[in-house]
């Protein structure tokens, strides 16, 4: 009989998937990120042949080894930076992600982080909510406006793709983007001119919104002087994976005023925040949660089983990150 360990609960459709073919699964019975040491100590328990991972979970070398059996880990995520992809290949570990799993979801949860910056609304929440409102103010709450303006693309893949078509159909923007390849169909549906340096992109933008994977050439990909080349009155979005962005320098550009605010649903440390980042009035703020709907989380669920399922039946799944 097969084996299945899976780091964390996740809906039971994915579980079903698995079980119904016979496959014995267990999964973590502690529900939070395990530690790298406590999936060693899960993988060393039997000889697993295929592990469901989430993205708070390093898989490097030292998990590797702890399970010599274990053909797939088939990670519960759109990105795959917890995994050290150069050592998998290596030992000849399939490695999968979850692409499309939420991706129109993140995309949707950008633009509401861009008009919830433009229309200034958790301000005016909270102002409201501690009793501040006296009456109709024209003088109050100033948002900015953002159809015909420019939209910065950094990363092209399919959630940018989406931003962008929102961008341009839906609040008549330009669109400008960077990415290491180019994308035709940004370009030929959604007019997207591509930009080979990002400084080009980070001037002229007035909304910057950030959609790239994890690595080592993007880590702290936006920087203190990226953050310089940027308008004061623009925004900056980040729905990839915090340390893409400096969050120190960000803190204080915000403090400063070097741009107009920004808008987080992933931070460098998480689940810490840089000092400073709460008390901001210009930074809207959410907790990993832009891919957070039922649908997109069932599709995860349905994508990282079923790569677990063709590996192990067919010998190569249809996501892999490689």
């Amino acid at each position: 009989m097969k084996s299945v360990f899976i780091t964390r609960k996740i809906p039971d459709i994915g579980i079903s998937m698995l079980t119904n073919r016979g496959y014995a699964v267990d999964v973590s019975p502690l529900d939070r990120p395990l530690t790298k040491q406590e999936v060693i100590v899960a993988l060393k328990a039997k000889p697993y042949d295929a592990v469901l991972t989430l993205l708070t979970d390093t898989i490097d070398a030292e998990v590797f080894a702890a399970a010599p059996s274990v053909k797939i880990f088939a990670n519960y995520a759109i990105g795959f930076n917890n995994f050290n992809v150069e050592e998998g290949k290596k030992r000849g570990v399939y490695l999968t992600n979850t692409p499309g799993g939420g991706a129109d979801r993140v995309a949707e949860h950008a633009w509401a982080l861009i008009l919830a910056l433009s229309c200034r609304i958790v301000e005016g929440d909270t102002f409201l909510r501690a009793g501040k409102y006296k009456g109709w103010d024209p003088m109050i709450f100033h948002g900015t406006k953002i159809a015909g303006k420019t939209m910065g693309l950094i990363g092209a893949g399919r959630i940018g793709t989406e931003v962008a078509r929102i961008a341009s159909r839906g609040f008549g923007m330009r669109v400008v983007y960077h990415d290491i390849t180019r994308n035709e169909k940004i370009e030929s549906i959604h007019g997207a001119s591509f930009w080979p340096m990002i400084e080009d992109v980070m001037k002229q933008a007035d909304v910057v919104s950030i959609h790239v994977p994890l690595n080592e050439s993007t880590h702290h990909l936006i920087n203190e002087s990226h953050l310089k080349l940027m308008k004061p009155s623009a925004l900056l979005i980040n729905t990839a994976r915090g340390p893409i962005v400096d969050e120190a320098a960000l803190v204080n550009a915000l403090k400063n005023k070097v741009i107009a605010g920004a808008g987080l649903d992933v931070f460098e440390n998480e689940p810490a925040l840089t000092p400073g980042l709460v008390g901001l009035s210009n930074v809207v703020i959410t907790p990993h949660i832009a891919s957070a709907t039922e649908q997109a989380r069932l599709d995860m669920a349905i994508l990282s089983a079923q790569n677990i399922i063709t590996t192990l039946e067919s010998g190569i799944p249809a996501n892999m990150v490689y």
